[in-house]
């Protein structure tokens, strides 16, 4: 580990070699975050229309899929057939001066091309292979393939999403998918530790059913207290109260009651000291009991003022409150601008564009947010010279279609 890469790195990870085989979004998320703190990522894609989020063309910037480009930045892109017998033995000669291997197929498929992790130890012990599945590499869903959508529902976070007596509601971000790359980043980076201490590779395995069911920490609490499952709560959280949105004149505003001290300082806020003593209102169980009178009090109150004239007057008084933004509010916010959560990069072919920075920060070994999601194949040939292939068995390679890298541009 800590080999000099030919790329000018910082950050933690700087000098560990990751090989991304991923697609969509669970794995490209794991790579996007190891890229983000340093890692040398190589994403690998088959040579006929690259990761399959390409085709999301919809919304696309200058004809490059806006989604892929959001979700493979700071990583090297290499385009190789896996399915040929050049193309499994070009990976398993790179697999030689590789740290980590990430992958995102369906279980067994690394193992009927002939490159599962068995095989890639003895060429390297000490390779760390991350595989992201939708169940798991164990148990009697092991072979089947997974999505978000379906991930959701098999976790039963989809039963509790959503307004109370309507239809399931899937989360409005990939929560399985990303939560899943996430855990796998923090699964790598564990068994990096270990190796640290051992020298020894291993196999860190997580899925979408196994990150979906991680997310339901609350509610499995309740079915594990009392066998019955909680139902849909809008907004609202599933133990305390008040702790949801309400409607400003102007919005939706979050207020966060969370204990009792804080509903104490709610009711002067909202010109109602007597709901401290109301024997519906007076704790947290009582509150619950009572939620639907309370919301209603509570919005006939916060509909008289501006979303921005009560976060003043929570603000003053020490009550967490936020506003319900949209997805360009949040973006544009100076906040989210202070903290480097939007970033600019320039892709080649689609030009400027922004991208969502990296949200783990380093006082000693910086992030960095410096490159664009690469053209299908386009670092071909500078990834192919890293691991010590010339340029004549590149040219081969590339011939052979075994490999390939994008047109020369037009004059």
């Amino acid at each position: 580990m800590n080999r000099k890469t030919n790329r000018n790195t910082t950050g933690p990870l700087s000098g560990v070699r990751v090989l991304e085989i991923t697609q969509i979004m669970s794995g490209p998320t794991c790579g996007l975050l190891l890229a983000d703190l340093g890692a040398d990522v190589i994403k690998i894609e088959k040579t006929q229309g690259g990761d399959d989020a390409r085709g999301y063309r919809d919304p696309q910037v200058g004809g490059v899929s806006g989604p892929f480009m959001m979700m493979n930045r700071n990583k090297r892109g290499l385009a190789l057939d896996l399915k040929s017998e050049q193309g499994r033995a070009l990976l398993l000669r790179m697999v030689k001066q590789a740290d980590v291997l990430v992958e995102n197929f369906r279980g067994g498929t690394m193992d009927k091309l002939g490159l599962g992790y068995e095989v890639l130890k003895a060429h390297n012990p000490g390779l760390i292979y991350c595989a992201i599945t939708g169940y798991g590499r164990s148990g009697p869903y092991a072979d089947k393939g997974g999505f978000d959508l379906i991930a959701q529902g098999f976790a039963g976070l989809m039963s509790v999403t959503g307004e109370p007596g309507r239809p399931p509601v899937k989360s409005g971000s990939a929560v399985s998918d990303m939560n899943a790359g996430i855990l796998a980043a923090l699964g790598i980076l564990a068994a990096y530790i270990h190796k640290l201490k051992t020298g020894e590779g291993q196999v860190v395995d997580t899925s979408l059913s196994d990150a979906a069911l991680q997310q339901t920490y609350w509610h499995a609490a309740v079915w594990f207290a009392t066998q019955q499952s909680p139902q849909p709560t809008g907004s609202a959280h599933l133990l305390t109260a008040p702790y949801q949105a309400f409607e400003a004149s102007d919005g939706w505003i979050n207020i966060g009651g969370a204990n009792q001290t804080n509903w104490e300082r709610i009711c002067d806020v909202l010109g109602h000291p007597d709901w401290k003593t109301d024997a519906r209102f007076a704790t947290n169980r009582d509150r619950m009991v009572h939620l639907d009178e309370l919301v209603d009090l509570m919005n006939a109150v916060v509909r008289t003022r501006t979303r921005a004239e009560w976060q003043a007057a929570f603000d003053a008084a020490g009550v967490p409150a936020g506003p319900v933004h949209t997805i360009g509010e949040a973006l544009s916010h100076p906040q989210t601008l202070a903290r480097g959560m939007v970033v600019d990069l320039v892709h080649p072919q689609a030009g400027p564009t922004r991208a969502i920075g990296c949200p783990i920060h380093f006082s000693a070994s910086p992030e960095r947010t410096s490159t664009p999601a690469p053209l299908l194949g386009q670092h071909t040939r500078e990834v192919l010279q890293a691991f010590g292939l010339d340029a004549a068995e590149i040219d081969a390679l590339l011939a052979a279609g075994v490999v390939s890298e994008p047109a020369p541009p037009q004059a």
